[in-house]
């Protein structure tokens, strides 16, 4: 049995949420600037552990974040190594210090 995977942003909560088979399975949390998204956070629920979902939730927020024009700012340090190992945002990226 296939469990379906999506990704909402959710503006209330400054986050995004990862939904498979119906249930809330992680976040990444953000902090919006005016022409930034800070990512601060990122967690999966213990039961949904090993399924490669993370990289689900990265992928999908990081893509929405490059669709909207803004700078990525990986703070978290699951999303700063998504980051590293996935050039394609490399020029969508202002890393912390920076």
């Amino acid at each position: 049995m296939s469990e379906e995977n999506h990704v909402v942003r959710n503006d209330e909560k400054n986050r995004y949420e990862l939904y498979t088979g119906g249930e809330l399975a992680g976040f990444a949390e953000f902090s919006p600037r005016e022409r930034e998204i800070v990512f601060t956070h990122t967690e999966i629920g213990d039961e949904f552990g090993g399924r490669g979902l993370a990289k689900v939730l990265a992928s999908a927020a990081l893509d929405d974040v490059v669709s909207r024009g803004k700078t990525i700012v990986p703070v978290c340090p699951f999303i700063a190594g998504y980051l590293r190992k996935n050039d394609g945002y490399a020029g969508h990226v202002r890393w912390p210090g920076e």
